[in-house]
């Protein structure tokens, strides 16, 4: 008698977790849908932006983890073991963490970290006229992508 019960509790719990974990539609967009007409692959984004630190762009990549749903951060693969931090810039976008491995085109504002001499990041020029310091990318450290739409493409 209890095993007539238990059958069709145990049938209707598994198909109530298969029902959780189904998989990503293809085309899914969180914000806006990206403009894909000059489209990058993640791993030739810092060869696009070449000297300027910060660059409007579309990538095409892989993303790694999903670090924080709420307010969609995630890490992109760049190659060659390099990761691009991205985040959304609308907060109130959740991301499911079952993006984890799946393709995507992301659109959004690219930025190199920067080191300045003499750890004087945002000063101005001196009396002179001329900059009293330059302007070196760290080669260290990742890109970060600023996302205002993303498309789930596989």
């Amino acid at each position: 008698m209890k095993a007539i019960t238990f059958i069709p509790a145990l049938l209707f719990s598994i198909s109530a977790f298969a029902q959780q974990h189904t998989p990503m539609p293809q085309g899914t967009v969180y914000g806006t849908k990206p403009d894909n007409a000059a489209m990058v692959t993640a791993s030739n984004l810092e060869t696009y932006m070449d000297k300027k630190t910060r660059v409007s762009a579309t990538i095409r990549g892989r993303i790694i983890k999903v670090t924080k749903p709420k307010g969609g951060w995630f890490q992109i693969d760049a190659g060659k073991g390099k990761v691009i931090a991205a985040h959304f810039r609308d907060y109130n976008i959740t991301l499911p963490e079952d993006l984890k491995g799946k393709y995507v085109i992301a659109e959004g504002i690219a930025a190199k970290q920067f080191i300045a001499d003499d750890m004087q990041h945002f000063a101005g020029d001196t009396v002179t006229g001329k900059k009293s310091h330059s302007t070196k990318t760290n080669k260290n450290q990742q890109l970060t992508f600023e996302v205002t739409g993303l498309l789930v493409e596989r």
